[in-house]
């Protein structure tokens, strides 16, 4: 079945990329054909594979591991094309394997969906997994939060080496007491963790739905020990501990949550670097992370009529209010795209949760998207002036760039608008192409 269904997968991969199919398509195809490629292929790898889940961050954090682990001389095999389900992982591998199957990579990292990771990881029990956050996102795929958590800590109960997790978020810390053999600061857990000065920047989903004077939420009992601590967030740089050294390193990612995923990264190729029989080293981890680039969407910096147009994703009540919280409004023009198609969530009343009224003294030039009317009863309720409402993605984008120019440009959307957003602007500007 191996030498029958690489190739056909291979034809799949090119014929759907000359039609513009969607990428995870072939690795359907071999999945139906052959379930055990993925099985097969990652397992040959020498230095096993890393899983990063969680509910924010995922796609910019597995960038940044990939980053790192080469600066360490390792190949790395990672799904960059964002699909994060278990086909896109088959689709990913179709794009590296020779046509035997075989896969020339030291060790896999791999970003995988809360839900999807439990299936992967039944199939493909990782070395290392590194989970980082659990916040209200698509409720109406997941249900409940402390679903979620449960879904994460199936993938930590899974892991066969080392899992890191996120100190400040008690959901993911917790998940640690659930591990045989578990113990504060023992081997097989790392965290990474923040300054206490930063602590309010990084609300957990309990702190964000907690009435003020409210008794705080349950913590673990013991604070512990983080492998990386975010010390401090500069303009452009970021202070972290690591070792009981403080370091301080140029950043081009923008965005504190993006710096904050920074930590968890060093933490996971640290880990990644050591186990593989070597002391990490760490100048060249420190000069990698300062040139890593965002994620596509994920505080992207694309040029139109010669000034800056930023995406940045938006997906739940946390990653919304963070996200207006690191790309300050003013002297931007600004486009809100929301919809709610399967990948983005169908429920959207988690806007109502985020507050919008650092928007207010500028205003949002263009709504757009399927829940763009939804979008704009939400800033009426914050009094903030609306320039216009367009619900199809292409003429609201153009009416955005035609009447904001002369003004750089900012524009907060939800995954399947970017998407669509991008696939615009690859007509208009250089947009990095993601296969």
């Amino acid at each position: 079945m191996l030498y029958f269904s690489v190739p056909l997968g291979k034809l799949v991969r090119r014929v759907s990329r000359l039609r513009g199919g969607g990428s995870a398509l072939p690795g359907l195809v071999v999945e139906k054909i052959d379930p055990g490629f993925m099985q097969r292929t990652l397992s040959a790898l020498p230095h096993g594979v890393a899983v990063v889940s969680g509910t924010n961050g995922k796609t910019t954090t597995t960038k940044m591991v990939v980053e790192l682990l080469e600066s360490q001389g390792l190949k790395v095999f990672t799904n960059r094309t964002g699909s994060n389900f278990t086909r896109g992982v088959v689709a990913a591998l179709l794009g590296e394997v020779d046509w035997r199957g075989r896969l020339d990579a030291d060790v896999a990292v791999l970003e995988l969906d809360e839900a999807h990771a439990v299936h992967f990881v039944n199939r493909v029990p990782p070395r290392y997994s590194l989970l980082l956050n659990v916040l209200r996102d698509q409720l109406d795929r997941f249900g409940e939060i402390d679903k979620t958590a449960q879904l994460l800590q199936h993938v930590a109960s899974k892991t066969t080496g080392t899992v890191v997790l996120n100190r400040e978020d008690p959901r993911v810390a917790r998940i640690a007491t659930t591990l045989n053999g578990y113990e504060v600061g023992g081997p097989g857990v790392l965290y990474f963790g923040l300054d206490d000065s930063l602590l309010s920047t990084f609300p957990n989903d309990d702190d964000m739905r907690t009435a003020p004077g409210s008794p705080a939420p349950a913590a673990i009992p013991e604070k512990p020990h983080a492998d990386v601590v975010l010390r401090e967030v500069g303009e452009g740089s970021a202070k972290f501990e690591y070792d009981g050294v403080v370091v301080t390193t140029a950043m081009k990612l923008r965005g504190v949550y993006n710096i904050f995923n920074a930590a968890a990264a060093l933490t996971l190729a640290r880990s990644i670097a050591g186990g593989v029989g070597a002391t990490p080293h760490n100048d060249a981890l420190l000069t990698a992370l300062s040139r890593v680039e965002p994620a596509f969407g994920r505080g992207e910096s694309l040029t139109v009529d010669g000034l800056p147009l930023d995406l940045v994703l938006v997906k739940n009540p946390s990653g919304f209010r963070l996200g207006l919280k690191s790309f300050a409004a003013g002297g931007y023009a600004t486009m809100i795209a929301i919809n709610d198609n399967y990948a983005d969530g169908r429920d959207m009343s988690w806007l109502w949760d985020v507050e919008f009224d650092s928007l207010r003294d500028g205003g949002v030039d263009q709504l757009t998207g399927s829940r763009a009317y939804d979008m704009a009863l939400r800033l009426q309720y914050d009094d903030v002036r609306i320039g216009a409402v367009q619900t199809e993605i292409a003429p609201g984008l153009a009416s955005f760039i035609r009447e904001a120019k002369g003004r750089p440009k900012r524009v907060f959307c939800t995954y399947t608008a970017m998407l669509a957003i991008r696939r615009e602007l690859s007509k208009i500007t250089t947009v990095e192409v993601v296969s």
